[in-house]
């Protein structure tokens, strides 16, 4: 099922509700615990995570589409079929349909549907496959490069599944779905070393202090060539992972990079990587200078550690640059933002003298290196 100019080869069959299961294999539930993989809580997780509310109102207001049913394959019960594609709109005609369900989980927002609507929505108009393998290039372009996205870590699992489950490599998984950026590779890659990391570094992402798990830090950080070196990772890019990519020697390394984007909730630290922007950057090159990465071990913080890296006079330059466009913007409102009061005239009255000190000292500087 390429496209609409495809889809009629497949046969559409409309299945009772009741005989359709959601998928508790469904890489939406990806992060979810084993306890949410109940029926129930699937739906449950889908409501709050996925935005289910606007599908079911969608489907409340204009019905089920028919030309986009649901992909199904047999479940282990007879005559029942687990829904692989659909189940954001499998869950919502069950909170439309199923009062109770809608008490247990205390969903009040969706609205009355009418009687017709609700027969309507006994029958779905379904797609049969006989097994998940039959559906993965379909499924991979659809929300890896395509117009429904997984979120990053969704992606990597899935992927990671058809390669190390169906047996296809990834550059066969990157051309069946039309990757032309190395996008199957970088999530792959970086599963590789979070699974990895589960397994030999004593690293867990449950244990993490951040509520949501940002899997595109990793995955993000594992192409990049100073990373790679502090993992031992093979820096040709467009080698094929091995499934251990993470030499065995470099494991230490590995746990402490695991802490430092994530934290360590049972050791209580705090993550050092707050947000990807900048500090995955800013560790990236303190990990690339001796100093610098001994100082962020010592307990520093990555700023400290981060100016450490840059040395002293490249310290200085960024410093007076700030302060040159901070001074811009203060001369630019002065005459709007300034009130006369008494403490902004002595703030800048001491930056006059931190200037003049400044400029006093360089000009020492200059005059001892015979530059005067």
């Amino acid at each position: 099922m390429k496209g609409n100019g495809e889809q009629s080869q497949f046969k559409i069959e409309r299945v009772p509700i009741d005989s359709l299961r959601l998928d508790d294999e469904n890489p939406r539930l990806a992060t979810a615990t084993e306890a949410a993989h109940s029926q129930d809580e699937i739906v449950r997780t889908l409501w709050v995570e996925e935005s289910v509310n606007e599908v079911a109102d969608s489907i409340a207001r204009n019905g089920f589409y028919e030309w986009e049913p649901l992909l199904v394959i047999p479940a282990q019960q007879t005559g029942k079929f687990r829904v692989i594609e659909g189940n954001r709109r499998l869950a919502a005609i069950r909170l439309l349909l199923e009062a109770e369900l809608r008490r247990k989980f205390k969903v009040t927002e969706l609205p009355t549907i009418t009687s017709e609507r609700r027969q309507e929505l006994t029958e779905l108009p379904c797609v049969k496959f006989k097994d998940r393998k039959a559906l993965w290039a379909y499924l991979g372009f659809r929300h890896i490069n395509g117009t429904k996205p997984w979120d990053s870590f969704s992606k990597a699992m899935y992927v990671a599944h058809v390669r190390d489950d169906y047996g296809c490599s990834l550059a066969e998984i990157a051309d069946k779905i039309g990757d032309r950026h190395s996008t199957v590779q970088r999530l792959y890659l970086g599963y590789a070393v979070l699974d990895q990391a589960e397994r030999q570094a004593r690293f867990s992402k449950e244990n993490r202090v951040a509520s949501k798990f940002y899997f595109s830090h990793l995955y993000t950080a594992v192409i990049q060539t100073e990373y790679r070196r502090f993992l031992g990772l093979d820096e040709a890019e467009d080698t094929e992972p091995k499934k251990d990519p993470v030499p065995k020697g470099k494991l230490k390394e590995l746990k402490e990079f695991m802490t430092w984007l994530y934290g360590d909730r049972s050791a209580n630290k705090e993550p050092v990587v707050k947000t990807q922007a900048p500090d995955l950057n800013l560790l990236r090159e303190v990990i690339a200078k001796p100093a610098a990465l001994n100082a962020l071990r010592a307990g520093r913080s990555l700023e400290v550690a981060h100016a450490i890296s840059v040395g002293e006079a490249q310290r200085f330059l960024q410093s007076i640059s700030v302060a040159k466009e901070e001074l811009l913007q203060a001369n630019a409102t002065v005459t709007t933002g300034y009130k006369g009061d008494a403490d902004p005239l002595e703030t800048v009255k001491s930056i006059d003298t931190i200037v003049e000190n400044i400029l006093k000292e360089m000009h020492q500087i200059r005059t001892a290196k015979g530059k005067a």
